[in-house]
């Protein structure tokens, strides 16, 4: 089989290529090896290992802090019709260069949202590291979630609080930017998507492994979270997303009390704007992305999602460096929320229109990224080589 690369209506790719995921799974690792050291051996839990920060982060500690790791994700594995989920093949190839260097690397295939999920996690950390975990990363993205307690479904959805907003966007697909609204948002609306975003997950996970006597003294967990710049407040701080993002915080904050005694902390760490699952869908964030990468590069100041989670964890998690805002928020975007890089985007998002938009910012950065998360345009790879697909669906069978 030869893979192209076939961007479905709302930007969504069928069949990722698994040799170029592979490559980008290599590069990650070896970014991360040429940095060294950042801290001593951990034990490491990932809530959304499979792509994006979560991926990064497990990559980062497995290879700046020796850190083995499980992760727990809930990914489409390979079937007649498909070579299964871009995050499907980020775990095997993860898991194959990792056993190559002596790591422990364990894949939990589930919802996390779920009991069940959790009792197999506290086993696993149980067998695998001898019954501790010295840092819990929570990089939890999905549009539903079944509440354990109740079994109801709770949905999330992206609306404004502050009245019906405009929020146009690019089709990936079709390469041009696509008029779209936003609507307002009911309290019904806000609380389903708190429920799905907000922090009570995260505080589930932390207390069902504290309650299991799995967390060892010096504990650390964050929870990944996006701030936006006054380009996307009406998207992202006046949006249902930021209602679920101000719980988190305070989730945060009681997290934090509960783990004073084994010497933990709890945080939220705000990220960059980078090309991920969830961001390439969310209206508005593309074309900000876009004028972004354009300004960010111009200045040296651009980081990709290695060198951003590698970044944090070297110098805010582990380091004497960390950026702590007034309300306890890590912020390696601290290069991103700079004012006079903020004053360029704006300008650039001001006149960005179907005619110019390519030019004028990094559209072509921003594509790149997203073929890039989904194995496509990736160095070193033989596009126009077919794919032994026996061989693929093997290694996913052993995996």
């Amino acid at each position: 089989m030869i893979i192209k690369p076939q961007i479905m209506r709302g930007g969504l790719v069928k069949n990722p290529h698994p040799i170029g995921l592979k490559n980008v799974v290599s590069k990650y690792i070896d970014y991360t090896k040429s940095k060294g050291q950042f801290t001593g051996k951990k034990r490491a839990l990932i809530i959304g290992g499979s792509s994006g920060y979560g991926l990064a982060s497990r990559i980062a500690l497995a290879y700046g802090a020796n850190a083995d790791t499980i992760n727990v994700s809930f990914e489409n594995g390979v079937t007649d019709k498909r070579l299964g989920s871009a995050g499907w093949w980020n775990n095997i190839w993860f898991e194959h260069f990792a056993k190559q260097d002596g790591l422990i690397a364990t894949d939990i295939i589930g919802d996390a949202f779920s009991d069940e999920i959790k009792q197999q996690t506290i086993e696993a950390i149980k067998r695998e590291f001898g019954g501790k975990i010295d840092v819990l990363i929570y990089s939890l993205a999905s549009p539903k979630r079944k509440d354990p307690k109740t079994g109801i479904v709770h949905s999330s959805v992206l609306k404004s609080t502050t009245g019906e907003v405009a929020a146009p966007t690019l089709d990936l697909a079709k390469e041009r930017i696509v008029d779209g609204k936003m609507l307002e948002a009911t309290k019904d609306d806000i609380d389903e998507t708190i429920k799905v975003m907000g922090g009570e997950d995260w505080q589930l996970w932390v207390e069902a492994l504290q309650e299991a006597d799995l967390l060892a003294e010096g504990f650390k967990s964050t929870a990944y979270s996006y701030d936006g710049a006054k380009a996307t407040d009406l998207i992202y701080k006046k949006g249902t997303i930021g209602a679920a993002k101000r719980h988190l915080e305070k989730t945060a904050h009681e997290l934090n009390d509960a783990l004073k005694n084994i010497q933990g902390e709890a945080f939220v760490t705000v990220a960059k704007a980078l090309v991920t699952k969830a961001s390439a869908f969310i209206p508005l964030f593309p074309l900000y992305g876009c004028a972004l990468f354009k300004v960010m590069k111009e200045e040296g100041t651009h980081e990709n999602t290695i060198e951003q989670i590698e970044r944090f964890m070297r110098d805010m998690m582990y380091g004497d460096k960390r950026i702590v805002d007034e309300v306890g928020r890590v912020r390696p975007d601290n290069l991103e929320m700079n004012p006079a890089t903020q004053q360029k985007v704006d300008a650039i998002m001001e006149i960005m229109d179907n005619d110019n938009f390519k030019g004028i910012s990094d559209f072509a950065g921003f594509y790149q990224d997203f073929l890039e998360i989904n194995g496509f345009n990736v160095e070193g790879v033989d596009y126009d080589k077919s794919i032994d697909v026996e061989y693929l669906s093997s290694l996913a069978l052993n995996a």
